[in-house]
């Protein structure tokens, strides 16, 4: 195997996990065209390395590869929800067990400023920044719970479900249940009460995230009948 086919395999690895990041974190949405051109400025490099990391994240079933008209990121359906979201809850249930028994007070700490800086931007209404804070509390359970194979677990489902976790916007309603929930969660960290925050994980993923995820898809839904009719657009 000649050098510069192990240089080629090393860009499109290293491109990988920026390209996944911006799925995740809502840059590149659900349904759209992954822009390749602009990738390529973006990162410096030719068509071949991005199409080729496309491939490796459409074989992670975050993005379609469509014949003739590029990478499409997918969007997940109503069967993936009830596949992966009892998945991801006992995932979380388990990380909250683990981070309460292992959380040192810096790590309580470290939480406790993530979860006031979120309430900061709830009460500011910054949904964008909300969602990001959110996560970042969400994988720091994961991060003090120490176990690596979890946390592996935990990202791989997390980008199954990319489309409609962290990144998607709520009701009202919706909102004021996560931001109630997510006191409880802070207190029962504090409380390294690891059977009460691995309930509460479980039952906000179960309860409060399906049903956003749901809504999110049949607004989705919605959209796409309006735009397949103009008419009822108009009407």
């Amino acid at each position: 195997m000649s050098g510069k086919t192990l240089i080629r395999q090393s860009l499109h690895e290293s491109l990988v996990a920026p390209l996944r990041e911006m799925i995740l974190s809502g840059e590149l949405r659900a349904g759209e065209k992954v822009p390749e051109e602009q990738l390529c400025e973006r990162f410096g490099v030719s068509r071949t390395p991005i199409r080729e990391a496309l491939k490796v994240l459409a074989a992670e079933g975050v993005l379609q590869i469509m014949p003739h008209r590029g990478a499409i990121v997918a969007r997940i359906t109503e069967d993936q929800v009830n596949e992966l979201f009892p998945i991801m809850a006992s995932l979380e249930r388990l990380a909250g067990k683990l981070a309460c028994a292992a959380a040192t007070d810096a790590d309580i700490a470290r939480v406790r400023a993530l979860h006031d800086e979120m309430m900061r931007l709830y009460a500011a209404g910054d949904e964008p920044n909300y969602l990001a804070a959110n996560r970042r509390i969400h994988d720091a359970f994961f991060v003090i719970a120490g176990n690596a194979t979890l946390h592996a677990y935990y990202q791989q489902v997390l980008t199954r479900i990319h489309s409609c976790r962290f990144v998607m916007r709520k009701t009202p309603e919706h909102w004021r249940a996560a931001v109630l929930e997510h006191e409880q969660m802070i207190a029962a960290l504090e409380a390294r009460d690891g059977d009460t925050l691995g309930a509460l994980l479980e039952k906000h993923v179960t309860g409060t995230t399906v049903g956003i995820a749901r809504d999110f898809i049949r607004r989705k839904s919605a959209e796409d009948a309006a735009g397949r009719h103009p008419a009822a657009r108009q009407a």
